[in-house]
């Protein structure tokens, strides 16, 4: 039985990456510099996709951990150390840690396998965290240096105002660590570490990651489409146009377009069909979303879905009725943050083309 060629939702590697040739060397030259490396763009382009590729190919110890569903710096500690139990052998780690200021709460979880690590709550919680990220320094060498990856860094803000100072005390006399930072909202990441007063400033090499280039997408999808379709060129164009060469949601397109094709057989409509089957599988999900919205939101993704204006002009605040230019602004600040809206090639837009297309249908019912 023939394989679907396209994946979507995790972190991918070959025959699923898609090019990257540029940033792939580009994350490579760093990683085997002393230097630390901070990559930025809208969620779900593939940046973990990019920074594992490139650490499977280097072949070095990777401590990965997500910040998003941290609750505290004591948190942030624990979930740390269970990842470095994952890579470094466990009696060596015990020896260490048992010189640690205060000493964590260790125990083997006999349904995963894996150890369960917290740490009590403290009125000085920094010391248990500096000691696990100096514990990396420790395990590692010149010849084997640790790559210590932060995912959504710039929520490292919310656990505590005073931690990127903390952190970065900590890890700039750290000589055998490669720390690589991703983002999702630039604007943040980028006042982390491009404001002169900031804890973190120019502490690594920032690379914006955009969308991949469409000839490179292109070719990617008639070679996957190949021996399917008589007409790959054409559904390649569709598939790009409709999703403006977002990774992730041209992989899902493509991936649901060929389930359909091999499903039920080629047919004159199958990225429209493709494209309202996933609207109809999200329906609920968008409507959810959509209630959550205020009325100048609303108003604002509305605009966006339905016309090329700009939102901060003149010509879109009216025609959309949104008010004040301050008032969009704020808007639209608000919608980036939280990764409704991105701005691509100077561009904003909605970043989900189902959830576009979905309002757009909405208003012409």
């Amino acid at each position: 039985m023939q394989k679907n060629p396209f994946k979507f939702g995790s972190i991918v590697d070959d025959p699923y990456f898609t090019n990257r040739t540029k940033e792939v060397v580009q994350v490579t030259s760093v990683l085997n510099s002393s230097n630390h490396l901070i990559l930025i763009s809208p969620r779900r382009f593939g940046k973990s996709s990019l920074i594992f590729k490139v650490i499977a190919q280097i072949n070095r110890p990777v401590i990965a951990l997500d910040l998003q569903l941290l609750t505290s710096i004591e948190d942030f500690a624990g979930q740390l150390l269970k990842r470095v139990y994952r890579v470094y052998p466990f009696e060596k780690i015990r020896q260490l840690v048992s010189h640690f200021r205060i000493i964590p709460t260790i125990a083997l979880n006999p349904v995963s396998n894996e150890v369960d690590i917290s740490f009590r709550p403290s009125p000085a919680p920094m010391p248990m965290l500096e000691d696990v990220l100096n514990l990396i320094e420790k395990l590692s060498s010149e010849k084997k240096r640790s790559i210590v990856v932060f995912d959504e860094f710039q929520e490292v803000q919310h656990l505590d105002e005073n931690l990127p100072r903390l952190l970065r005390s900590v890890m700039q006399h750290h000589k055998h660590i490669n720390y690589v930072f991703l983002g999702s909202q630039e604007s943040l990441i980028r006042n982390i570490f491009e404001k002169k007063k900031s804890s973190f400033y120019h502490f690594g090499m920032l690379l914006p990651l955009g969308k991949i280039p469409e000839n490179d997408f292109r070719n990617y999808l008639l070679q996957g489409f190949h021996g399917s379709v008589d007409n790959e060129v054409e559904i390649a164009a569709a598939i790009l146009g409709f999703t403006r060469c977002h990774p992730y949601y041209t992989q899902q397109l493509a991936f649901t377009v060929w389930e359909s094709i091999h499903r039920d057989g080629k047919n004159s409509d199958v990225i429209g069909q493709a494209i309202g089957e996933l609207i109809r599988v999200h329906d609920i999900d968008y409507e959810r979303i959509w209630n959550g919205f205020n009325k100048t939101d609303k108003k604002l993704l509305i605009g966006l879905s339905m016309s090329d204006l700009t939102p901060l002009s003149e010509a879109f605040y009216r025609t959309y009725d949104i008010g004040a230019p301050s008032t969009a602004f704020s808007s639209l600040k608000r919608l980036m943050q939280s990764g409704y809206i991105i701005k691509s090639d100077n561009k904003h837009e909605i970043d989900d083309p189902f959830f576009c297309k979905w309002i757009k249908q909405r208003r012409d019912r």
